[in-house]
């Protein structure tokens, strides 16, 4: 590539304060900026008091509308080189437009997580059911796969499930985790002792489904157990975006604390003992434990909490499915120094073997920049089939809702 451009089609105006989501997507900018890459990041949503500051970056921004002719403009004026989707939800929205008018642009789309096995655990939970992953959603997630070129996935299990359960070519995946900063010694040097630390904490944005629920199981089931075993010790629960609902359960006798949006995750994190995550249901990595590894924080979690996230390393601190197991292991680790040095420790190897950007960056990039597209494409063509139909339907209604804003 000669002039390299990128264009970026956000969902949402990234907030990494808010979420890992938003953090992905800034080490996904970041990445290609250091690469040489000229990005553009455009969204059709409303940017917001936490809405990411590009100022200082190269970094073109780009306000634009759905079911709109003017993308399209935007799109010939820009020519891109790759269109990076954020959610299979964009691409459906944003893809035939592309097709149409960058046909030569590679697409690369960001799944975040696997949405379609969030909503099947999800439903599976709430209603005590077997998991049925061949939902609408896998339907709509899976053709978006299909009709991109790569999709970027950041966890093996999830890559695991794409190829044996619903048998997607490898070469259509690319597995790329959160890309983190090793932790060095000096870093390790500046971590607050386990003697100045105190309390239990959670934190995770109120309006994605998972942390809403792990929040409930908290309050329901861990803590009236756990409170009775640490009588002196508090749990706050950090998040953005805390409804009423969540405010409510605020509790100053139980030592049960909603704290709200946390300034900076990575020192809020750093000045509690533990953090502590009954994760229910979900997919993808979570940024919680990345953050938590980085500052020393030893953690308690489900299997579901850390899926994927070690690999074949021990985990910092405890994996536990049984609540009331859950409780004893995390008086242990509360209070067990010898232990809960282990899993600082544990959490090191496990950032510097499994999230390094060093690791992962530079062969993602030449990846995409030795691809031969049209090869590519006729490997995969059930994908230019899928693109040949949804240009036509996703096109004419878009085109007729279009029409009809005119009005």
């Amino acid at each position: 590539m000669d002039l390299k451009k990128l264009l970026i089609i956000g969902l949402v105006w990234p907030e990494p304060s808010s979420s890992a989501a938003g953090t992905r997507m800034i080490q996904l900018v970041d990445l290609f900026l250091s690469k040489g890459y000229m990005v553009t990041f455009a969204s059709a949503a409303s940017k917001g008091e936490f809405s990411y500051d590009f100022t200082g970056k190269a970094v073109t921004e780009r306000h634009i509308k759905l079911n709109d002719e003017s993308f399209n403009r935007l799109l010939k004026e820009l020519n891109p080189n790759v269109v990076l989707f954020d959610r299979f939800i964009i691409e459906e929205q944003y893809g035939w437009r592309v097709q149409q008018e960058c046909p030569g642009a590679m697409r690369i789309l960001d799944t975040e997580d696997l949405h379609f096995l969030r909503s099947a655990r999800q439903i599976g939970s709430k209603k005590q059911e077997a998991l049925n992953l061949y939902n609408d959603v896998a339907k709509r997630e899976i053709a978006s796969i299909l009709r991109c070129d790569i999709s970027l996935i950041i966890s093996e299990k999830e890559m695991e499930i794409l190829q044996d359960k619903f048998n997607i070519d490898p070469v259509l995946l690319y597995y790329l985790p959160f890309l983190e900063k090793e932790i060095t010694q000096e870093a390790i040097q500046k971590w607050v002792p386990f003697d100045d630390r105190a309390d239990f904490i959670f934190i995770g944005n109120f309006l994605h489904e998972p942390n809403w629920n792990t929040v409930q199981t908290l309050k329901t089931k861990v803590w009236p157990l756990l409170r009775k075993k640490l009588p002196g010790v508090a749990i706050n629960i950090y998040g953005a975006y805390a409804a009423q609902k969540a405010l409510q359960l605020d509790n100053k006798n139980e030592k049960f604390f909603i704290r709200g949006r946390a300034g900076n995750a990575q020192q809020t994190i750093a000045r509690h003992r533990v953090l502590i995550a009954p994760i229910q249901f979900g997919a993808g990595v979570k940024g919680k434990f990345i953050d938590a590894m980085h500052t020393g924080t030893p953690s308690i979690t489900t299997t579901t909490g850390a899926e994927a996230m070690k690999g074949d390393f021990d985990w910092c601190g405890f994996i536990e499915d049984n609540l009331e197991i859950f409780v004893d292991k995390a008086v242990e680790l509360y209070l067990n120094q010898n232990i809960w040095l282990s899993a600082q420790e544990k959490g090191v190897i496990i950032i510097n073997n499994r999230y390094s950007a060093v690791t992962f960056a530079d062969g993602f990039i030449a990846e995409i920049e030795k691809l031969d597209l049209t090869a590519h494409r006729n490997k995969n063509f059930i994908g230019q089939i899928l693109n040949h139909h949804t240009l036509q339907s996703t096109k004419y209604m878009s085109l007729w809702i279009e029409e009809k804003n005119r009005k």
